[in-house]
């Protein structure tokens, strides 16, 4: 999925941002994640996540307090490129 940054091709059809506070916060077992745009259609993406006091790779069984995750989705449609005919 291409990060998506000149404003232009910027995804704009769907956006969603949450933030996400803890007091404390462990982990079991590393998270699997993942994110997907499925469909049809030629799309620009975007996934972001922006976090305080926590790593992007977190270790189990270790205690992370005061995290704040900003997490940020956006798709959209992108405009058909003109023709050479046009």
């Amino acid at each position: 999925m291409p990060d998506v940054r000149d404003d232009e091709q910027r995804p704009r059809d769907i956006t969603f941002h949450s933030t996400v506070r803890a007091d404390r916060l462990r982990f079991t077992a590393p998270p699997r994640t993942a994110v997907r745009f499925p469909g049809t259609g030629e799309r620009a993406s975007l996934s972001r996540s922006d976090r305080t006091n926590l790593p992007d790779t977190v270790e189990p069984d270790v205690d992370y307090r005061d995290v704040t995750v900003h997490y940020r989705q956006e798709t959209g449609m992108r405009k058909p490129r003109a023709s050479a005919s046009d």
